[in-house]
């Protein structure tokens, strides 16, 4: 039998909202029969119904059938275009697509899709606030805004699109509109602000209607990246939202943001990204979002002017609550503190219920870790306050959790006055984009596999609307360098295709007009006017423009990013050659290898010289720029930067390799680098692994590596023949190593490798996040290696898998599972014996090559897909040591 599943349109299961000229669609086979290709589709587009009047279509008008591809011959099954001219605003489709595989079998299936407003580039409804002029945006209280308004006539649809300069949460009829929190979203706002669209048919009623609003500070306002750097964005809180009600009879309504609102004052008194939310339950207004609040009283709204150029549909996954958890202990700490420890680092908010006299108060304050005395830890905090205060109105339980804050931590201390509490009546609500799980890993070490968790765990915590570097102290900002190192991983242990695309259009955005890439994205950080450059970019860390959109490419098919991101990755390259090295990158400021261990005291660069780095990085993207430039077809592109490529790799060769072959700079990063990156000619790339391994060994087999050499240092070692070593890093569990973090209770991935010092003491308090995702990025190597789960060089999306596992001593099993595009790989084996067995499944409509570790050379195995198949064969000692 033959089947569709996991139907999707532009990476969703049935998007609302949609604006673009020619969605794309994807959809995976299923069949109970092996060696299953699809050999054509056909894919037929209906317009459903339209959710306005403005064309010549009725409301309640049958199926029309715009499109239909005919029957293709052809194999694609993900993010297939379809040929339709041009898609109408405001409208739903269905779409269908039949498939014939190669045993003469058909399966049909069909989705839904719908557009939005377009770019919202001329509102209907006006910027509001319930502000008073002039007011200070620190500390603002959060007014509540409401509009009431009829709809007597029978509904058909009823759409609200919003969006916010700040932070918004819309109710209507008193409950809450969709479960996305932090809307909407962080965005270059100046340049690009996002809207989101909430089918709200069914929370409407015939009659009486209120629609209520409030803002928090959020991104747009609150202090970001240094202490009292606020207002970045602007200086003035606000609403726009328009609901547009369509009638059975055809008829619409518009009921939009303007001076007909009216505002009350709200029990949130302040909502801050780095230091929190206060709330005083004293000042709710009963039923206020409902028509039975009398609102004669409230006061005039005023309409204030937007410092938002252009608002863009909703681009990436909403931010949501994913799981909840409960304390697993209480604990009182030497110095008397109350103190729930929720036994996982997360990233979201504490939700709770407490019952107390009016006017009572209960306080929580949020950390990471205790400290080497056991007690309650905030200095690596830094200037972030993280606190949450409630007051109480005393009348009943009362349940509540902040709306326009997050904070990272495991712990939270709690203060009160005049209350009595019960752990239970806690829990951990845990925040992050909505990305779908699409991995798991397992093996033979407990370890590790905890290790594996921890890089989950540090990927949802950061992953909320953007890749941050860490979410707790007063930074959580999206450099570029950590996610350079990490987005392979990312792409593997989740479906990041929508994040990374929304996260590099808005570093397309902030890009500068000379093609340099901020560090930050969203930059917030202000250039120097005399110096632009200057701290604003740096080597490893603006090459997330190249490498992020040709991994994304690389994992999902997306070739339109790559397209969107071409003039970005060419600007890129074009301002490192125009910083005028003369194939070298040797100027300017550098972050290095960051956190390197062989750094001099008091430094946090690793001794790698960073020119050396800048001038790898600088031919990495260059190689990366000819390799987007050949997919896209850009021809005379991929001629002339293949020729500064080469020039790039033949001055890095002659400033950095001796005439006997040796690299200069006797560090680890340095050799990983050359290595991974093809910078040595081959009859040197011997002499460099010898060297490096050398210098692995005389560290008692322990890596010095820094975020720039880290993620490609296990990679480096298995590719060029020490897959041993490469298996003796991983295993180490003491400092350092991502083990020691392990064998510390550690349940994320740490920002140092010796966060915390085997005395108990820490590594710093001005740099010692506990939840930085970087050093995650082993996981990838867990995935590619160890799993032997990898793509073909030529096909993206693992339409060709390559499936290559290869144990080491001390691992004599390992499992893995990926969801690919085209479905599930799953690779679990088992070393016993002296055999090798190996249980694989290859979706269909795919095939791979299996390479089986028997031999000195891998044995080869050309399988076909769609069903589960097991392998076995000898395997030689030598392949475990």
């Amino acid at each position: 039998m033959l089947s569709l599943s996991d139907l999707c349109c532009e990476h969703e299961g049935s998007p609302l909202g949609l604006v673009l000229k020619t969605p794309r669609f994807s959809w995976k086979l299923r069949s109970d029969t092996p060696n299953v290709l699809q050999t054509s589709y056909q894919l037929q587009i209906y317009r459903d119904k339209t959710l306005s009047t403005t064309d010549s279509m009725a409301a309640d008008s049958k199926k029309q059938c715009l499109w239909d591809s005919g029957v293709q011959d052809c194999d694609a099954s993900v993010l297939v275009t379809c040929g339709l001219p041009g898609l109408e605003a405001k409208t739903k489709y269905t779409w269908q697509v039949q498939v014939t595989d190669n045993q003469d079998r058909t399966a049909t299936a069909s989705g839904t899709f719908e557009t939005g407003l377009g770019d919202w580039e001329n509102p209907f409804g006006k910027w509001i606030t319930g502000d008073a002029a002039g007011t200070s945006t620190v500390y603002l209280p959060s007014p509540l805004l409401r509009k009431t308004f009829s709809a007597e006539k029978p509904l058909a649809f009823a759409r609200l699109y919003v969006t916010a300069q700040g932070v918004y949460e819309m109710s209507l009829n008193g409950k809450r509109v969709g479960e996305d929190y932090m809307t909407p979203g962080w965005t270059s706002y100046l340049k690009r602000t996002q809207y989101q669209t909430f089918d709200v048919t069914k929370a409407l009623l015939t009659g009486e209607n209120v629609l209520g609003a409030s803002v928090g500070n959020g991104w747009f306002f609150s202090t970001l990246a240094k202490e009292n750097h606020r207002d970045i964005y602007g200086k003035e809180r606000g609403l726009l939202a328009e609901l547009h009600l369509t009638y059975a009879d055809g008829s619409e309504d518009i009921i939009a943001t303007d001076e007909s609102w009216k505002s009350h004052v709200g029990p949130t008194l302040c909502s801050e990204i780095y230091d929190g939310e206060s709330y005083d339950a004293r000042l709710e207004v009963a039923a206020w979002d409902t028509a039975a609040c009398p609102d004669a009283n409230w006061n005039p709204v005023r309409t204030v002017k937007s410092e938002v150029t252009r608002l863009v549909p909703q681009e990436v996954e909403p931010v949501r609550i994913h799981e909840i958890l409960k304390p697993v202990t209480v604990i009182t700490t030497p110095e008397g503190d109350t103190v729930l420890d929720f036994g996982q680092n997360v990233t979201g908010f504490v939700r709770f219920t407490i019952d107390g006299p009016e006017g009572a108060t209960i306080t929580l304050e949020h950390a990471e870790v205790f400290d080497k005395d056991g007690n309650f830890y905030l200095a690596n905090m830094r200037a972030a306050k993280n606190l949450i205060h409630y007051t109480l109105k005393g009348t009943g339980p009362e349940t509540w959790h902040p709306k326009f804050t997050f904070q990272g931590f495991r712990l939270v201390r709690i203060k009160t006055e005049n209350l009595s509490w019960k752990p239970e009546q806690f829990t951990a609500c845990v925040l992050h984009s909505e990305m779908r799980t699409s991995a798991s890993f397992t093996c033979a070490s407990p370890l590790v596999n905890q290790l594996y968790k921890n890089i989950v765990w540090g990927q949802k915590g950061n992953f909320l609307d953007v890749p941050t570097d860490c979410p707790q102290r007063d930074e959580r900002l999206g450099w570029t360098g950590d996610a350079q190192a990490f987005v392979r991983t990312a792409c593997t242990l989740m479906d990041t295709a929508r994040f990374f695309t929304k996260w590099l259009h808005d570093l397309s955005a902030d890009q500068l007009p000379n093609g340099c890439v901020p560090v930050i994205i969203p930059n917030v950080i202000a250039e120097q006017p005399d110096q632009p450059e200057q701290g604003v970019s740096s080597a490893a860390w603006g090459d997330a423009a190249t490498i992020c959109p040709w991994t994304v490419y690389r994992c999902y098919n997306e070739k339109n990013l790559l397209e969107a991101q071409f003039p970005s990755m060419k600007k890129w390259v074009d301002w490192i050659t125009a910083q005028g090295g003369d194939g070298l990158w040797n100027v300017g400021f550098h972050f290095g290898d960051w956190l390197g261990l062989d750094a001099k005291p008091d430094s946090y660069v690793g001794a790698t010289p960073t020119d050396l780095i800048a001038t790898a990085f600088y031919a990495h993207s260059t190689d990366l720029l000819v390799k987007s430039a050949t997919v896209l077809g850009y021809t005379e592109e991929a001629d002339i930067y293949e020729a500064l490529y080469k020039k790039i790799v033949g001055c890095f060769r002659h400033e950095f390799i001796t005439p006997n072959g040796r690299l200069a700079a006797p560090t680890q990063t340095a050799h990983v680098l050359a290595l991974h990156f093809d910078l040595l000619k081959e009859s040197d790339r011997p002499r460099a692994i010898k060297d490096l391994a050398k210098l692995v060994e005389e560290n008692d087999i322990a890596l010095t590596t820094g975020f720039v050499g880290t993620p490609y240092l296990c990679h480096v070692l298995t590719r060029f023949g020490r897959h041993d070593l490469a298996g003796k890093l991983l295993l180490r569990e003491k400092y350092p190593s991502w083990l020691y973090q392990v064998t510390k209770g550690a349940t994320t991935i740490w920002e140092h490798w010796d966060g915390i010092k085997e005395d108990g003491s820490f590594w710093c308090a001005d740099m010692n996040s506990f939840n930085h995702y970087a050093y995650g990025a082993i996981a990838d190597w867990l995935f590619q290696v160890v799993a032997g789960i990898d793509m073909d060089v030529e096909t993206p999306a693992y339409k060709h898998i390559v499936v290559r596992p290869q144990p080491f001593d001390g691992m004599p099993h390992a499992e893995a599972s990926l969801e690919t595009p085209y479905g599930a790989v799953r690779s679990c084996w088992t070393v016993s014996d002296g055999t090798f067995k190996l249980t694989l499944d290859v979706p269909a409509n795919t095939t791979a090559t299996v390479y089986l570790p028997g031999k000195a050379d891998y044995e080869a195995l050309t399988v076909g897909s769609g069903m589960r198949q097991v392998f076995s064969a000898p395997i030689k000692e030598t392949v475990l040591t």
